[in-house]
């Protein structure tokens, strides 16, 4: 029970937080018709097909029942989750809220990598077990640059319209080619830290089929040195999951079946 019911508030949350994106990036000019965002996904609120206020509304109901989530799952398991389900709420709701506006500030693939790489693995990790650990927050490290690099590639794809919308995200202020070079070395890091994890055997032997990712990886890095389409996001969010997928398989089959390295 208490695994779909985290599972259903992580879900929750991370509707709130890309719905509320929305609300604030129309209303501070970000999104609007002809952006690129609106180019290759729904956006009802950038046409004026949904009024900001139902936009505002809707977020703030997917808040309360990722609100309702954590305040049982904390009573029943562990009052410290409080602080974690704290932290994720305000960095998420101040992402583009105002007046702090992390994403504007340059801070949007820190605080991503913070939300969605540490803040809930650990959540995920003390609801189950009821106890604090680093161990979850070392291991989800490799998952939190994927899903920072998803939306460093957004940027980096929209950098000439943030530009002219005053929208200074990371893209922006490291300028376009440092940008791409700062995508493929995260990306270069995050297989990095899984060799060492195996190595240093903090990750088992079996994560090296998140290695199977790799060509997919070296196609991406090769594109992010050319020219940037307009899928990049997407493209990431593909290799993102596969990666994630057999990175957790690889953790599930240790304790099926422990295997270490022969050396």
């Amino acid at each position: 029970m208490y695994y779909v019911l985290t599972l259903g508030g992580m879900i929750a949350f991370h509707a709130a937080t890309n719905v509320l994106n929305d609300f604030y990036d129309v209303k501070h000019g970000v999104d609007r018709e002809g952006a690129p965002t609106t180019k290759y996904r729904l956006h009802p609120a950038a046409f004026g097909q949904v009024p900001l206020s139902t936009t505002l509304a809707f977020s703030v109901g997917l808040y309360a029942a990722t609100l309702a989530a954590g305040l049982y799952l904390a009573y029943a398991s562990n009052m410290s989750i409080l602080f974690v389900l704290a932290a994720g709420i305000l960095g998420s709701v101040f992402y583009t809220a105002d007046p702090v506006d992390l994403k504007a500030r340059s801070l949007g693939e820190p605080t991503v990598f913070v939300m969605w790489g540490l803040l809930i693995p650990l959540g995920a990790y003390m609801v189950q077990t009821g106890t604090f650990a680093w161990a979850p927050i070392l291991a989800s490290i490799p998952i939190g640059i994927f899903v920072a690099l998803v939306l460093l590639a957004n940027n980096i794809r929209d950098i000439n319209y943030d530009g002219t919308v005053r929208e200074r995200t990371l893209a922006v202020a490291l300028g376009p080619r440092r940008a791409q070079r700062l995508y493929v070395a995260l990306l270069a890091l995050a297989y990095a830290l899984v060799a060492v994890g195996i190595l240093v055997e903090e990750l088992p032997a079996w994560s090296l089929i998140a290695f199977l990712t790799v060509p997919g990886a070296l196609r991406l890095a090769k594109m992010f040195r050319g020219r940037v389409p307009d899928d990049a996001d997407p493209r990431t969010a593909a290799l993102a999951f596969q990666f994630s997928l057999l990175y957790m398989a690889s953790l599930a089959l240790f304790i099926l079946l422990p295997l270490k390295l022969p050396f």
